[in-house]
């Protein structure tokens, strides 16, 4: 269901101007077609439908601009005659179904590819025809002439075969006729030509008895005959023969091409509206994109413009030399009442209104910014313009009544008025009077209505009537040139005599016509200058206040940059710090191992010294292990190494000479290094202090990890609890220490901690 909106409203609004644009988007003639067959709809969820799928694909368009729709011919003819029993389409039209049919396999691929982004647009896609009979008719026919190729059957390629062979005899016998001929016989350049079909030799007409025949044409002068011999008569009727069999093969193929489209002939239209959907529906996404427009909100409330642009005035780049307005209304303001100078745009804004609205329903969507809400209107009237006509006697006003009357008969609550200059054309106070009668009529019926006026008397009429608000489009009263903003809530200055000033006008004829105006009058316009002062004093508080905000928003942006930078940097630093160590940790391991592998062979050859020069070899080999184990420690001290004077106490300690095994019991594990034994499983602290317990623990873990023992056991004891906070505090810092806890009940209790040490 559409619209109730007279063909002269969609005029008057320029609608079908509006529907050029978007239809200039096509690829085809019969998308762009489609386009300008739109019209406004009223069902909601028709409009929302259209007006998604829309948004989708222009989505997707703002991310991939290479989607197309593919163009396709006018078939409708071929379908409505393949409906036809018996029929058969000549060889053009049979093309053109087979350009429809590539251009129907091409978009269904395409749509079938859009199913993950765009669901509302692949749902055009049908089930192409099979691609068999596009293949068939791109191999019997010659897309450019239309004609059947010699292959498109055996019968066709024989008959042809026969025409060019009864062709070359007949021709062939009638150049030697024509060479045979005296001279004086023949036309000058004489060829062998076609007249009437036939083929025949031009000759002299006083020759034409001599050589006899059938004569087909003559010469403008009469000199000349188009004559067929009698001699090739038969070669002629041969040809013509033959002929009449390549056309009856022809018709045949023909018919057989069209009977194997019939029984598709269904799914053939699908597919090609398919395309001629698609069309239209790209058509109306590079639309939306190219105008920068969003889709609108459907509601029964109120109407909420934001960043409107008249369609018309738009650019190619989507901005154009226009400025956007903004019109939101209250749930209970239904009139909108337009004041102003002349050239301000207030036709312009009203009419952008009613074009909005129109392309909305028709599921296009229009050149308005986000957040905006569009009523569903089931009835769109306009007044605009000069309607006067000579011919039926109608001046001006008498016109503009005959359409108010029209409007008051139908309009009503879902119905969009737009009124031009309402109450011009008549004495200013009756027709003031009459035309604010007619707009509290259409404010109680709740129609939407947006009026224009230079009426003094109806701008008071916004303050004495609720549902009626004033509006104008600013004016820069210095430059007395428009700016084109909407301000709604304030009406508008006529600037009649202070443009006329401007434009020259003599100085006494206008003290005259400033005296003339009534004090009412007068005091109404001092006081919209003053609001327009303050308005105008407002707005550059605003923008030094955006300005600042702006700054402001700049600044912050810079320190949050600047932090992010600082808390990138710690956390690489950090990162890098727990890389170090770790190379650290695992420095010190790999130091500590070979530490540990040189010490324990210098003390297995101090243990098997069987003699003083022996043993002070070994330790010499020790003193060295020892002097190279610290060089390759460095200069400092990683956590858990063991110190030097450690390591010499316990060559001291095992460095001794031992005696010589006897001969006749050699000692177990002979010729390997003994083990070291100076570490001990377990270390007592009991009756120490605190400080002397401290270095003893120290010294007993050390042993610990160098013998690589799995643990120790710590025997502190209970008592007042200080040398057991002492032991849990040391192995908490020692990161040798993998986890320690108190030993089981029958093996010491709370009286002794067992520490693991990492592998």
């Amino acid at each position: 269901m559409s619209v109730g909106v007279a063909p002269a409203v969609l005029e008057t609004l320029e609608f079908p101007a509006a529907l050029e644009r978007v239809a200039a988007h096509a690829v085809g003639p019969l998308g762009a077609a489609r386009v300008r067959q739109r019209v406004p709809a009223v069902d909601p969820e028709t409009i929302r439908a259209a007006l998604g799928q829309v948004a989708e694909l222009a989505a997707l368009l703002l991310r991939d601009d290479a989607i197309r729709a593919e163009p396709v011919p006018d078939i409708a003819a071929s379908l409505d005659l393949l409906a036809v029993p018996g029929s058969a389409l000549e060889g053009q039209p049979l093309v053109l179904v087979g350009q429809s049919l590539a251009a129907a396999r091409v978009t269904a691929s395409d749509l079938a590819k859009l199913a993950a982004d765009a669901p509302r647009t692949a749902a055009l896609r049908v089930e192409p025809p099979p691609r068999e009979l596009e293949r068939r008719l791109a191999e019997s026919l010659d897309p450019s002439t239309g004609q059947l190729r010699d292959g498109a059957s055996r019968g066709l390629a024989r008959a042809r075969r026969a025409v060019r062979e009864a062709r070359e005899r007949l021709v062939k016998k009638l150049q030697s006729m024509l060479v045979g001929l005296d001279p004086a016989d023949r036309a000058p350049d004489a060829a062998v030509t076609i007249r009437e079909g036939r083929y025949v030799i031009p000759v002299r007409t006083t020759a034409r008895a001599r050589i006899g025949g059938i004569v087909h044409d003559e010469s403008a002068t009469r000199s000349t005959v188009f004559l067929e011999p009698p001699e090739v008569i038969e070669l002629g009727n041969a040809l013509r023969a033959a002929e009449a069999d390549e056309q009856r093969e022809v018709l045949r193929v023909l018919r057989e091409l069209t009977d194997a489209l019939r029984p598709h002939a269904g799914a053939i239209a699908a597919a090609w509206d398919m395309c001629i959907a698609l069309d239209d529906l790209c058509a109306r996404a590079r639309y939306a994109v190219e105008v920068n427009g969003f889709m609108p909100a459907l509601a029964t409330g109120p109407l909420e413009i934001r960043n409107g642009r008249h369609p018309l005035l738009v650019g190619e780049d989507g901005s154009g030399d226009v400025v956007p307005f903004d019109l939101v209304l209250a749930p209970d303001e239904h009139t909108v009442l337009v004041s102003g100078p002349n050239t301000g745009g207030k036709t312009v804004l009203i009419k952008a209104v009613g074009l909005l609205c129109l392309m909305a329903q028709s599921g296009i969507i229009p050149p308005i910014g986000p957040q905006s809400t569009l009523p569903l209107f089931t009835g769109v009237f306009a007044d605009i313009g000069d309607r006067q006509s000579i011919a039926a006697s109608l001046s001006t006003f008498s016109a503009h009544l005959a359409q108010l009357r029209d409007i008051l008969e139908h309009a009503g609550a879902g119905s969009l008025v737009l009124l031009d200059e309402i109450g011009s054309g008549t004495d200013p106070a009756e027709g003031g009077a009459l035309a604010a009668a007619i707009l509290k009529t259409l404010t109680r019926r709740r129609a939407l209505t947006l009026a224009t006026t230079h009426l003094g008397a109806l701008k008071q009429l916004a303050a004495e009537t609720v549902g009626i608000v004033n509006a104008s489009l600013q004016f820069d009263a210095e430059t007395l040139t428009p700016t084109y903003r909407l301000l709604k809530g304030v009406p508008g200055r006529s600037y009649g005599l202070a443009i006329a000033r401007r434009l020259g006008l003599a100085s006494d004829v206008l003290d005259l016509a400033e005296r003339a105006v009534p004090d009412t009058e007068r005091a109404l316009d001092a006081l919209l200058a003053t609001v327009e002062a303050r308005a105008r004093e407002l707005e550059a508080r605003e923008g030094d206040l955006t300005t600042r905000t702006e700054r402001l928003d700049e600044d912050a942006a810079g320190v949050d940059r600047r932090a992010a930078e600082v808390a990138d940097r710690e956390q690489a630093l950090a990162a890098r710090a727990r890389g170090l160590e770790r190379a650290a940790r695992e420095q010190v391991r790999a130091y500590l191992l070979e530490a540990r592998r040189k010490v324990e062979e210098a003390l297995g050859r101090a243990r098997a010294a069987v003699d003083e020069a022996t043993a002070r070899e070994a330790r010499r080999l020790l003193e060295r292990a020892i002097e190279e184990t610290a060089g390759e420690g460095g200069t400092g001290k990683p956590e858990g190494w063991v110190s030097l004077d450690q390591l010499r106490r316990q060559r001291e300690e095992a460095g001794a000479p031992r005696r010589p095994p006897s001969p006749a019991r050699p000692p177990a594990g002979a010729g390997r290094p003994a083990p070291m034994t100076t570490a001990a499983t377990e270390v007592s602290l009991i009756g120490l202090r605190v400080a002397d317990a401290e270095p003893l623990l120290a010294r007993a873990l050390d042993d610990a990890v160098l013998a690589d023992l799995p643990y120790l056991r710590v025997i502190h004891g209970k008592g007042t609890g200080a040398l057991r906070q002492l032991v849990h505090d040391v192995l908490a810092r020692d990161t040798r220490v993998k986890r320690f806890g108190f030993a089981p009940a029958n093996q010491g209790g709370h009286g002794v901690t067992v520490a693991e040490f990492a592998a």
